[in-house]
């Protein structure tokens, strides 16, 4: 008996072969292309969305955008492995029509329609929510750091600069004074160096150390504290115990099918104060004004919290439990008795704090440290000697509370007319604390193990933002899929 064998490869076929026979109908490769087709390129801000009237003819951008998301579906995001894909794949091959675009081209594409990106992933996320896979009561919101396009021997913080000046001006004093010593033993045998190759490296050195003292002075005109000389918006940050230079990707997943409502790509080394901004755009695309929010101790921060009560948001932070006053409308206002691990709260449109306990705290002065910057200091002496309540470890009993601000934002002018207090307990539900790593490290595991996208391809944050959109449009894409099947999603588009 023989083995199975395959056609021969010299073969002339009388009928050319169907390129649809090869992609079978229930193929996630024509959910892309349905989905995709279905979508208005012009409105979503694409740039060239229309055939230009005269010129060589273009790719049409919906076929560069299905290769994109074809390409992030299954692992392969590099334009170079894209236009491989193009000429071998059958899939690529159906859902391009044979086309089979350069890798320049293909790159260009994604670079120059960063923004338009951004649209298409919320564009599914209001799709998805409409034909209700988004619960819309619990989002888990939390920070993961991907690598960026820049190495850490190309990042440098102030010191770092500082030192390389320091030993840049120490070597051109020893090759000064090599020169020196050259020019004294003139035509003597036994010199390592000619005084030409001498004043070279020193002419080299010199442009090194200008170099760096350009990185200085943009730090102090910028007020960063690192500089990134391949990807500018790049920063150094602790990741896995270990120091990379990388971007902060903050992210909301729905809890009921682990779907991502919204991402925020930031520089920032620590995840505080992005509560209110990444829950407000859950609400707004998600169309519902009360949502819960759950997020680890990294968040803490009062004024986060209270900002984002404030517009109906119930937050639930990990390892926090205390009491804050906050101001309450007219007939709202209730006795306050005791707290527990009470924190101040500065009310910007007063230019006050409230302790633990409901009292004022008045601006007093403005003082900066290396440490902490500027800060506007707030007390209330008076107020401190007669409560019951030790809130510091002050010897007199009497608290300080310390805003960060700017000198020029300081002012001693303040508003308590008519000021009534209620007091808040922020205290986290246990059983919801539980659902948080459930919710969101799922998807952050996908996303870097599954398919492969713990680095990152493009440089600044505009681009690397719409790196992530074709990310996250393709996480959400296949999770529909494995939710719903493919009838059932396909049903969903028409």
């Amino acid at each position: 008996m023989e083995f199975i064998s395959g056609e021969n490869r010299g073969q002339t076929l009388l009928l050319p072969d169907c390129l649809d026979d090869y992609v079978d109908g229930n193929n996630v490769v024509r959910i892309v292309d349905a989905y995709i087709n279905n979508l208005n390129l012009a409105e979503l801000g694409f740039n060239k969305p229309e055939p230009n009237d005269t010129g060589r003819p273009m790719y049409d951008p919906k076929d560069m955008l299905k290769l994109y998301v074809y390409g992030y579906m299954n692992r392969t995001r590099s334009s170079r492995g894209l236009e491989k894909e193009s000429k071998r794949n059958l899939e690529v091959l159906w859902l391009l029509g044979r086309l089979s675009p350069d890798h320049k081209t293909i790159a260009r594409f994604r670079s120059e329609n960063a923004a338009a990106l951004k649209r298409v992933f919320i564009r599914f996320v209001k799709f998805s929510e409409g034909i209700g896979l988004y619960g819309k009561e619990l989002v888990a919101i939390d920070g993961s750091k991907f690598k960026a396009v820049n190495s850490r021997s190309h990042n440098f913080t102030k010191k770092q600069i500082n030192d390389k000046i320091g030993k840049i001006t120490e070597k051109i004093d020893e090759y000064m004074k090599g020169l020196d010593r050259n020019d004294e033993a003139e035509g003597e045998a036994g010199s390592e160096k000619s005084g030409e190759e001498i004043a070279k490296i020193i002419r080299e050195l010199r442009e090194s150390k200008e170099r760096y003292q350009g990185y200085a002075a943009e730090l102090e005109r910028t007020g960063e504290k690192q500089k990134s000389l391949t990807d500018g918006d790049s920063r150094l940050m602790p990741v896995n115990g270990k120091m990379d230079v990388c971007y902060n990707v903050q992210t909301a997943v729905d809890a009921k099918n682990k779907l991502i409502v919204d991402f925020q790509v930031t520089n920032q080394v620590n995840d505080k104060n992005f509560i209110t901004p990444l829950a407000g755009k859950v609400q707004e695309v998600l169309g519902t004004e009360g949502i819960t929010a759950v997020v680890d101790a990294g968040y803490e921060s009062i004024l986060d919290i209270v900002s984002a009560a404030a517009q109906g948001v119930d937050v639930h932070v990990a390892g926090t439990d205390f009491d804050i006053c906050l101001p309450a409308k007219e007939g709202e206002g209730e006795e306050i008795t005791t707290h527990h691990e009470g924190r101040c709260v500065y009310i910007a449109e007063r230019n006050i704090s409230l302790c633990p306990m409901g009292n004022v705290l008045y601006p007093v002065f403005h003082t900066t440290s290396k440490k902490k910057g500027g800060v506007g200091v707030f007390y209330n002496y008076e107020a401190c000697e007669q409560c019951t309540c030790k809130c510091t470890d002050d010897k007199r009993g009497r608290f300080r509370h310390k805003v960060p601000m700017a000198r020029e934002n300081f002012s001693r002018e303040h508003d308590e007319e008519g000021l009534q207090v209620k007091q808040v307990r922020i205290k986290p539900d246990k059983a919801i604390i539980r659902q948080r790593k459930s919710i969101i490290e799922h998807v952050f595991g996908t996303v870097k193990r599954g398919m492969q996208a713990e680095h990152l391809l493009t440089k600044g944050l505009e681009k690397v933002t719409g790196e992530f959109s074709l990310t996250y449009l393709a996480y959400n894409i296949k999770r529909a899929i494995n939710i719903l099947g493919y009838r059932k999603l396909m049903a969903g588009m028409a």
